[in-house]
């Protein structure tokens, strides 16, 4: 039994441990939220910001200043999150969901529209205003860990397709988060140190054009590239994705977890990092947000309540309208096996904007601690919104019929299984009597 164990694991699929690690990790990512939150609003809050904010170390660049463990995460431990984001995008567009244009049709437009309608929606509740004008990409991103796992908690009453578009959607909406962090929210370029980072990533790209498979230098110079990043004024988090685009790849269709390809190597190994200590960490350090004093009139300013409303209403109207006009003008085929009410539901669920807007917000509002966490109101209760009603949804609504029908096909393939096997052991145990 052993060791067929051990021979199964080598076959596993890659997507359904992502599946399975990225919905267990989302819920870890709830609880530490939710802990921060009460922590936040508790007699403990003077001692959670001390830890997170006064306590300093070395000066890595100017514009930071002394680093401290919110700094160490959010510009250091977050480089890890945008490595593993990166070798998603590059497994995807070289080998995945996304390698062809027919496959990335659907949630290319699904993302580029979930993208668009919050942005808009944000604009339109703020009113222009050129204060706040900084924060319109707040609500753009989805967080796919946290949509993860509410899908988690839904059993088999989400359909495969639904979650596979989910996280297809996920991907395509990592790269233009990462786009908007490059192009908008960096300032006070240092021409050197970018001059820098390019030589680092011309190494690397050698490396790979000569088929050096060893990953340790890579990591080396990955290390490099970050501080190259840090000092250049871009944000530092970007080297993440860069050095993921370096990383060699061997296409291995059908077997995801190919042990001779780098790039499968380092993802798998980063994996349960990211899911169970980065990004719940990221979520315990960023969502901690006092509510002392804040009333109805606080929680509904400008800036929260468009972040809440792009979130909510906006990814409802993009995803979902874009995803329907696409079907009925033929662009794209209806997903499998799913409704149009769950699809409405998965719509919802991908206004769930914790991570990168959490983490959007910071960089929009430098140093304005006010609008800073008015961006973290809008965040939480968009983001709850929409898991509460994604959720909903999918517990009460309709399966499709060819849902039901593969899901009791699986249970009866279980079934037979588990006959043959006890047959087996009842033949082992007549011929040990024997």
């Amino acid at each position: 039994m052993g060791a067929q164990g051990h021979a199964g694991d080598g076959h596993r699929s890659a997507l359904r441990e992502f599946l399975n690690s990225e919905a267990a990790g989302g819920i870890i990512l709830i609880l530490s939220a939710a802990i921060a939150m009460v922590i936040a609003n508790s007699p403990l809050y003077d001692l959670y910001h001390h830890v997170l904010h006064d306590i300093q170390g070395p000066v890595l660049t100017a514009k930071l200043g002394p680093m401290t463990p919110h700094l160490w995460i959010n510009d250091g431990l977050m480089v890890i999150f945008f490595l593993y984001v990166g070798l998603e995008i590059k497994r995807e567009l070289v080998d995945g969901r996304l390698s062809t244009w027919d496959k990335r049709r659907l949630p290319v437009i699904a993302a580029i529209a979930g993208m668009a309608a919050p942005a808009i929606i944000y604009l339109i509740e703020t009113g222009g205003d050129p204060a706040v004008l900084n924060g319109w990409a707040i609500p753009a991103a989805t967080d796919i860990a946290f949509a993860m796992g509410v899908l988690a908690l839904l059993g088999k009453r989400a359909p495969t397709s639904l979650k596979l578009f989910l996280v297809t959607v996920a991907i395509v909406d990592d790269m233009g988060a990462v786009a908007i962090i490059a192009l908008f929210y960096t300032e006070g370029l240092a021409p050197l140190w970018l001059g820098a980072a390019a030589g680092v990533m011309a190494v690397m790209y050698g490396l790979n054009r000569a088929r050096v498979m060893n990953l340790i230098p890579y990591l080396i110079l990955t290390v490099i590239l970050w501080y190259a990043i840090l000092q250049s004024g871009v944000h530092a988090t970007i080297a993440g994705v860069l050095a993921a685009f370096m990383i060699p790849i061997i296409k291995t269709p059908g077997t995801p977890d190919a042990h001779d390809s780098p790039l499968h190597r380092l993802e798998h190994a980063i994996a349960p990092w990211s899911s169970f200590l980065i990004i719940p960490l990221f979520g315990f350090a960023n969502a901690g947000v006092s509510l002392e004093g804040v009333g109805l009139s606080e929680a509904f300013a400008p800036v929260p309540l468009g972040i809440a409303s792009g979130l909510f209403l906006g990814k409802q109207i993009g995803i979902f309208g874009s995803v329907w006009l696409a079907v009925k003008l033929g662009i794209a085929s209806k997903l499998r096996g799913a409704t149009w009410l769950q699809i409405y539901a998965v719509a919802a669920l991908c206004g769930i904007g914790f991570t990168m807007s959490l983490f959007i917000g910071a960089l929009a509002f430098p140093g304005n601690a006010l609008l800073i966490d008015e961006a973290k109101i809008g965040v939480i209760m968009g983001s709850v919104v929409s898991a509460l009603l994604g959720y909903t949804i999918l517990r009460v609504c309709p399966l499709h019929p060819l849902h039901i029908k593969e899901e009791l096909e699986q249970e009866e393939e279980v079934r037979t299984d588990g006959d043959v096997e006890s047959l087996e052991c009842d033949d082992d145990e007549e011929a040990v009597r024997a």
